[in-house]
């Protein structure tokens, strides 16, 4: 299952306190008047949901971890999991992610820069 949106609006899963995700939505907002902006920590990301963007993103768990991050640094680095633990592991900590996801139609990317959106 992949995630679609109206080819028009593009949603953005973030932490919205985070400064990447601000400067992202700002950014999106100039290629769109459609930005929906999902806090995930308000609404969780499934793990059906985050399979689905991650084959959007063509991209394993792991590969869209922020491993400077605290959290990774204290309780993840160093070991090692099969995929589900690594979804799990995303699912249950997404403050983890390397920046905000967007999606608009069909296509995915993942915003650890806010000019990603343009890739869309």
């Amino acid at each position: 299952m992949s995630v679609k949106t109206h080819q028009e609006e593009i949603m953005i899963y973030c932490d919205p306190s985070s400064s990447v995700s601000k400067k992202t939505v700002a950014f999106a907002a100039t290629v769109s008047k459609h930005v929906r902006p999902v806090d995930y920590f308000k609404i969780p990301l499934t793990p059906t949901l985050m399979k689905g963007l991650l084959k959007q993103l063509n991209l394993r768990p792991k590969d869209i971890m922020n491993r400077a991050h605290p959290f990774y640094q204290e309780n993840i680095a160093g070991r090692d999991f099969d995929n589900v633990g690594w979804l799990n592991i995303l699912i249950r900590n997404p403050q983890i992610l390397k920046g905000p996801i967007a999606v608009r139609g069909q296509k995915a990317v993942l915003c650890d820069n806010p000019t990603n959106i343009l890739q869309l």
